[in-house]
C-alpha cells in the first residue's frame, strides 16, 4: 500500500489530510493508499482562540475528524525528516520510529520567536500554544488573588493581531477574575494594561484598521506604548532600554512567529521566517515528493504577494495540498493553488461586540472598521 504522510494537525495539516482522503474516494483508491497525520497531541486546537477566557471550545478531537474519514493519526512528535531515505523520525511514548512515505506533506506549523532579551523567555507568558494559555489562565487566578503589587497589572508586548486580542481581553478578564475572588477594586487597586511594540505607532501594520484598533484599545482603557525597545524581564515586571522600569507580574510575549524547526531538514532555501518555498501546486521547490501548507510554506500569489502565517490562508494551502499530493501520486492533473481574497478579522474584546470590528482586506493590507 502506498502511504501519504502529513505532519501536523493544525489548520493547513487538517485539512491536507481531509483534502487527500476525499480525493482519493473520488478515484475509489481508499484501500490503495493510505493517509496518515502525525500530531504531538489527540487534538487539533483552534490556536487563533488562544486569547480567550474560556478554552475548553479550542481543541477539536483529531479522532473525531479524522476516524470518519479513514485517516490513521498517530500520536507522536516528528523529530526528523529525511528526504533522500523518504521516512521521518517519531518520538512516542518514549520511543522512537521510523515510518516511511511515498508522499510527505509538510505542515508542522510555527511557534512563537523569541530574541535574546535577558529573562523573556523565563518569566514571559504567552498565548501561543494551549498549554501556554493554559499557563496564563492559571497564572491569572493566582496573582490576581495574591493582591501583590503589580498583580492587576499586565503588559503584553508585540501589536501583532494575537498582542491586541489578548489585550483587548484583558481588562475585563483581568476585573473578572478580582470579582470572582472577593478583590475590590478601587482608587488604590486598578486593573492597568499595557500593549507595547517597538514600532512607532501600534497596529502600524494593519493599514487603515490602524486608526480603528487605537480607538478601540484607548476607550477599553489600555495604555498604548509604541517604540519602545525592551532590555530585560523579570518575575516582577520589565525594563526598557531607556531605563524606564513597569512593575507588572503578567508579561505576555507576543512578538512574531519562525517556521516550525522541521523545515530545516528540508534541503532548500528557506526565507526569513525559515519557511520553504513551494510552487503553485505546493511542492517543495526541488523537491518532488514532499509538499507543503501553512505557516512552513511561502507561496506566491499574483507572483508578488507572499503568503501570510495565517488560518486563512493555512486552511485553502491545506485543501490544495492534500489534493495535489494525491494528484501526484495517481498520476492526474495538479491544480494551481487559488485564492483570490484575503480578509483578517480582527477581535477587538467587548469593544468589538457592540462595534464595528477591525478588518484587512484584500492586497494590498487594506483595513476597514466593518461589521462581522
Amino acid at each position: 500500500m502506498k502511504r501519504i504522510l502529513i505532519i501536523g494537525g493544525g489548520f493547513a495539516g487538517l485539512w491536507s489530510a481531509l483534502g487527500a482522503a476525499r480525493k482519493l474516494d473520488e478515484q475509489n483508491k481508499s484501500a490503495e493508499v493510505e493517509v496518515v497525520l502525525v500530531n504531538p497531541t489527540a487534538n487539533h486546537s483552534i490556536r487563533v482562540r488562544n486569547y480567550e477566557e474560556n478554552l475548553e471550545d479550542t481543541l477539536v478531537s483529531l479522532a473525531d475528524v479524522l476516524d470518519p474519514a479513514g485517516i490513521r493519526w498517530i500520536k507522536g512528535e516528528v523529530t526528523d525528516i529525511d528526504p533522500a531515505q523518504k521516512c521521518v523520525s517519531v518520538r512516542a511514548d518514549g520511543n522512537s520510529t521510523s515510518v516511511s512515505y511515498d508522499k510527505l506533506v509538510l505542515a508542522s506549523g510555527s511557534q512563537l520567536a523569541y530574541p535574546p532579551v535577558p529573562g523573556l523567555a523565563e518569566y514571559a507568558f504567552d498565548v501561543d500554544t494551549y498549554a501556554g494559555a493554559k499557563r496564563l489562565e492559571q497564572h491569572l487566578d493566582k496573582v490576581v488573588t495574591s493582591g501583590d503589587a503589580g498583580s492587576l497589572t499586565a503588559v503584553v508586548i508585540g501589536a501583532g493581531l494575537t498582542g491586541i486580542e489578548i489585550a483587548s481581553e484583558l481588562p475585563s478578564r483581568l476585573r473578572n477574575i478580582a470579582v470572582r475572588r472577593g478583590r475590590p477594586l478601587n482608587g488604590n487597586t486598578q486593573v492597568r494594561v499595557v500593549l507595547a511594540d517597538r514600532t512607532p505607532e501600534i497596529a502600524a501594520a494593519m493599514g487603515g484598521a490602524q486608526p480603528v484598533i487605537e480607538q478601540a484599545l484607548t476607550e477599553l482603557g489600555v495604555e498604548l506604548v509604541p517604540g519602545m525597545q525592551l532590555q530585560a524581564v523579570d518575575s516582577k515586571g520589565l525594563t526598557v532600554a531607556d531605563g524606564t522600569r513597569i512593575e507588572a507580574s503578567t508579561v505576555i510575549w507576543c512578538g512574531g512567529m519562525r517556521a516550525n524547526p522541521l523545515t530545516r531538514c528540508i534541503p532548500v532555501e528557506h526565507d526569513a521566517l525559515g519557511r520553504v518555498p513551494v510552487n503553485s501546486y505546493m511542492q517543495v521547490e526541488g523537491i518532488h515528493d514532499v509538499f507543503a501548507a501553512g505557516d512552513v510554506a511561502r507561496a506566491l500569489f499574483e507572483g508578488e504577494h507572499a503568503s501570510v502565517m495565517s488560518c486563512q490562508h493555512g486552511r485553502p494551502m491545506g485543501r490544495f495540498a492534500g489534493h495535489n499530493v494525491v494528484c501526484d501520486l495517481l498520476g492526474l492533473p495538479m491544480l494551481p493553488l487559488d485564492i483570490d481574497w484575503y480578509t483578517t478579522i480582527l477581535d477587538l474584546g467587548p469593544w468589538g461586540r457592540s462595534t464595528p470590528r477591525a478588518g484587512i482586506v484584500s492586497w494590498p493590507r487594506r483595513g476597514s472598521g466593518r461589521k462581522k
